[in-house]
């Protein structure tokens, strides 16, 4: 069974950075590929990110585009998002995601992302 555990997340100061990390377990790790959403109360969820099973490919939301960078560490199963210059806006809960399939990447809409973590918050104050 997949399981995706977030941490990380905090209260941060506008213009500050963070790192989320996401630990992963029960599956192939190097073979799928990952992203990372976020999702504000009461509204639909986001795509942030996503890196492909063989790290050569990334995706970023226009919103977060040369702000935030999606990484792992295969050897330690973990999934990263270094977010810089932060944004009240950015002001959701982070949730990471792996695609169901191995060796499968394509624009985030096309993938089936199947197994979720539980999600952390980040809150950023102006």
């Amino acid at each position: 069974q997949v399981r995706l555990v977030e941490s990380g997340g905090g209260l941060m100061q506008a213009g500050s950075s963070l790192r989320l990390s996401c630990a992963a377990s029960g599956l192939a790790f190097g073979t799928h590929t990952m992203a990372w959403f976020r999702q504000a109360a009461g509204s639909e969820r986001e795509f942030v990110a996503s890196l492909s099973w063989n790290n050569y490919n990334k995706e970023y939301a226009d919103s977060v585009k040369g702000r935030f960078t999606i990484s792992r560490d295969i050897d330690q199963r973990m999934l990263y998002l270094g977010m810089n210059n932060l944004k009240p806006e950015d002001t959701v809960v982070y949730y990471c995601a792996a695609e169901s399939r191995p060796w499968r990447f394509d624009d985030y809409r096309l993938l089936d992302f199947g197994s979720w973590g539980q999600g952390t918050q980040v809150t950023v104050s102006s």
